[in-house]
């Protein structure tokens, strides 16, 4: 990545939405501009999971405010994440479909543990560098993220169903503390959150921090009432609640630090902390200073550098873990880019960063296609692509996943199924380019493409695969499969069309 390039992360919380832009300088990022709005959209939904219009608007009326300020930005230079209310709605590509047309920009909607990974990095990032083994922790709206980690690696990453706005509307719905109500929000926090108890217990880490909002809050008011700056203990918390409880109601409490976007959820978001310090016996909270955002921008910065994407190691954990024939895999990948990239010879002079990024999907999902095996040989690019769709891979988007479990569904069958996918050109010759190469290494030995010629007719929306008589002789089976590929794609809105020539 240049020195001096300009990046925006944008992070759709439960709570709030929040853009950093960021100037990439020798391995840092520099901050040029920070915007945060309160949006509550953790607040807006109704008891079928479904986002109310009043919350879409106002996420809406946010997103466009955004896209004004990044007026300019191109596509590699922006990422959108959006976390658990969007993970959670059931009507979610609703608000989707018009958010990114309205922000100009693709919204990635990340499972749990990615969102805890990308914290980490935030993190990690914005610490001295040295060998603590640290417990990273992340008070969310509707979500509370746990990542242990070393260093910039985070080793153990998990998302609970448990947050400042979630908590505050099923225990303080009108406001009112009472010691009871703590109590009741404290004990339905810990059932939530006692598994962590295996995975994150107190010999497995030396140090714990506390990132992003309900944690900065709490920090804030600790801080301006003569506590420890920077530090969170259960002395200060128990402290708070006393004050709280005395205050009786969120709009009479009166503390220097607690800002009015913070006042309505401040109940559940002391609950869940006190719950989680409690629980994971946490003697001193340390602020943090990066968060989600900040992650999402170093990962950016990591995807332009292939030795150390993080979602190159997940595929590979994947493809071990379903004991994947790797080098089948490798041999499909390797034909399947060659094709690829003969379907698009404009783009490897015009744009040979987005035909890299092609690339490397079409890379992956030759690796995974045969995952679904490990289910069953019957059907296996269905299995394959259920798996995709359901695991938590790190580094990869919901969205993005989805896409590779398209190609990984799409490999094999009758084409129909895919019918409204295959408008999207790329998307077509990807699938193509999979297709072919299959049939090309039916055999499991490297084939000989070298003796085929490929043709593309961007304006017929046609591509034609040449072979002479003597390769035909040569590879028997491979034209015949070839040719029964030709019928799959006649009602396709690409043709794809197997010749032999003298």
């Amino acid at each position: 990545m240049k020195h001096g390039t300009l990046l925006a992360a944008i992070d759709l919380g439960s709570n709030s939405f929040r853009l950093e832009i960021g100037r990439y300088d020798h391995g840092q990022i520099q901050r040029v501009a920070y915007l945060k709005e309160t949006v509550r959209q953790g607040n807006g939904l109704d008891e079928n999971r479904n986002l109310t219009d009043e919350a879409m608007q106002r996420g809406w009326d946010c997103l466009a405010r955004f896209a004004e300020r990044l007026s300019g930005f191109k596509k590699s230079q922006v990422r959108a994440v959006a976390t658990q209310t969007l993970r959670e709605a059931k009507n979610r590509e609703a608000f989707l479909q018009k958010g990114c047309e309205i922000l100009g920009f693709p919204i990635e909607v990340i499972a749990g543990t990615e969102e805890a990974r990308l914290i980490y990095q935030g993190v990690a990032h914005m610490l001295p560098s040295d060998n603590e083994r640290r417990l990273v922790i992340d008070i969310g709206g509707r979500s509370t993220e746990l990542v242990l980690g070393q260093g910039l690696d985070a080793t153990e990453t998990a998302s609970f169903r448990v947050g400042s706005v979630a908590w505050s509307m099923k225990y303080f719905p009108t406001g009112e503390f009472t010691e009871q109500a703590f109590y009741r929000a404290e004990i339905a926090a810990q059932a939530v959150l006692e598994e962590a108890l295996s995975t994150y217990p107190r010999h497995q880490w030396h140090k714990a921090y506390g990132a992003s909002g309900t944690v900065g809050a709490v920090a804030d008011i600790l801080a301006l009432s003569g506590f420890p700056e920077g530090e969170i203990t259960l002395e200060g918390l128990g402290w708070l609640v006393k004050c709280l409880v005395r205050a009786g109601q969120a709009n009479k409490v009166q503390l220097e630090g607690l800002k009015d976007d913070r006042r309505a959820v401040i109940g559940g978001g002391v609950s869940v902390l006190r719950a989680l310090m409690t629980l994971l016996q946490i003697g001193t909270l340390h602020v943090a200073q990066g968060a989600l955002r900040h992650g999402v921008l170093f990962d950016m910065v990591e995807r332009e550098d292939h030795d150390t994407d993080t979602r190159d190691l997940s595929i590979q954990r994947l493809a071990v873990k379903f004991a994947v024939d790797t080098t089948q895999g490798q041999r499909v990948g390797r034909v399947a880019i060659d094709l690829l990239k003969r379907m698009n010879p404009k783009l490897d002079t015009e744009n040979a960063t987005h035909l890299d990024r092609l690339c490397r999907k079409l890379s992956w999902a030759a690796q995974l296609h045969e995952v679904g095996v490990a289910i069953s040989h019957s059907d296996y690019h269905k299995h394959g692509a259920y798996i995709l769709e359901n695991a938590d891979l790190l580094g990869f988007g919901m969205p993005e996943l989805h896409r590779l479990g398209l190609l990984v569904l799409g490999q094999r069958g009758k084409l129909k199924k895919l019918e409204s996918e295959l408008e999207d050109d790329e998307f077509a010759m990807m699938l193509m380019a999979l297709r072919v190469s299959l049939i090309l290494c039916h055999a499991r030995k490297d084939p000989d493409v070298e003796s085929l010629q490929l043709q593309s007719d961007e304006h017929k929306h046609r591509i034609t695969l040449n072979a002479s008589e003597t390769w035909v002789q040569e590879f028997p089976q491979s034209a015949h499969l070839l040719k029964q590929e030709s019928a799959s794609w006649v009602k396709a809105p690409w043709a794809f069309e197997f010749v032999t020539k003298p």
